[in-house]
C-alpha cells in the first residue's frame, strides 16, 4: 500500500459521528477529497450510494491505520508485546498532578512530558512502559524503544562510523522516547555524555519514559559525573512525573522454582 495522509480524525473517532451525513463528510476529509467533491456527494448522491461510500470509507479507514499501527509497533523495537488489560494498578502509586486516566489516555504525550518510572526489579515497570508505547503506535504515535544500555551502544558505533548526526535526527522523529533500564548498568563518561545528548534534545520536543531502580539521589554515581546527573534530572523532571512501584516481584512470585 502506498503513502498516504494522516488523517485528522480516527476511524473511531468518525464512527462515532452520529449524523450520517457528516459522518461520510467527515471520511471524505481523511481521504482528501475537496470540499467540492464532499459538497457534490452529498447532494447527488442516493441514501443507498451514501450508505455504501460510507461503510467502504469507514472500513478502508479501519485497515489503514491497523496497517500503519502494525508498521509503528514493528518500528519501535519493543522486547515484548504488552497491553494494560488486566495490569496490577495496585504496585502503582501516581502523582497527584497525573491520573491513571490522563495515563491511559496518553495525555502526557500530548503536553510532552516525560514519566520516571521508579521501582524494584519485577514491579511491572517496563510492563507499563511497553503498554503505554503500543497503544500510542495503536493511535498513530511514533515511538523507539531501547534499554539504556542498548541505545547507548548504537550511539557509541555511530560515533565511531561518523553517523552520530543521522542516528539523532532518526531519534527525534519519535514522539516519544522509551528507556528501560536506567541504573542497571554503570555508564562510563563517554556513554553518559552520548545519553545526554539524547536527553536534552528531547528536552520540550518529546516525551521520555524512564525506568529506573535508583532514586535520583543515586543517578551521580551510575553516571560517574554528579554534575551531568543533575543536568539529566534538571531536564526530565521539569516536565515530568515520578511514579514509584513497590512490592514483591512479579517474576519471583509466579516463580517455577517456588511451587
Amino acid at each position: 500500500m502506498g503513502t498516504y495522509a494522516r488523517p485528522k480524525l480516527t476511524a473511531e473517532e468518525v464512527g462515532a459521528i452520529a449524523d450520517a451525513g457528516e459522518r461520510l463528510a467527515a471520511e471524505l476529509r481523511c481521504f482528501l477529497f475537496t470540499n467540492a467533491t464532499c459538497e457534490r456527494v452529498l447532494s447527488s448522491a442516493t441514501p443507498d450510494q451514501r450508505r455504501f461510500l460510507d461503510e467502504t470509507l469507514a472500513f478502508e479507514l479501519a485497515e489503514r491505520e491497523a496497517n500503519r499501527a502494525q508498521r509503528l509497533i514493528r518500528r519501535a523495537r519493543f522486547p515484548v508485546l504488552k497491553s494494560l488489560e488486566g495490569y496490577e494498578w495496585g504496585r502503582l502509586s501516581l502523582p497527584a498532578a497525573l491520573t491513571r486516566d490522563e495515563l491511559v489516555s496518553l495525555a502526557f504525550m500530548d503536553r510532552v512530558e516525560n514519566l520516571v518510572c521508579l521501582g524494584p526489579v519485577g514491579t511491572g515497570k517496563t510492563h507499563l512502559m511497553v503498554a503505554l508505547g503500543v497503544r500510542a503506535c495503536e493511535r498513530g504515535r511514533e515511538v523507539r524503544y531501547f534499554t539504556v544500555t542498548s541505545l547507548i551502544d548504537q550511539l557509541s558505533e555511530a560515533r565511531e562510523r561518523g553517523a552520530l548526526g543521522a542516528l539523532m535526527k532518526q531519534l527525534a522523529r519519535a514522539d516519544a522516547l522509551l528507556l528501560d533500564e536506567f541504573g542497571y548498568v554503570p555508564v562510563d563518561q563517554t556513554g553518559a555524555r552520548l545519553l545526554y545528548q539524547v536527553v536534552s534534545e528531547a528536552y520540550e520536543r518529546q516525551s521520555l519514559v524512564i525506568t529506573t531502580n535508583l532514586d535520583f539521589s543515586r543517578w551521580g554515581s551510575m553516571l560517574a559525573d554528579d554534575q551531568l546527573a543533575s543536568a539529566f534530572i534538571d531536564r526530565i523532571a521539569h516536565h515530568g512525573h515520578l511514579l514509584v512501584f513497590e512490592g514483591e516481584s512479579y517474576r519471583l512470585a509466579h516463580a517455577l522454582m517456588r511451587r
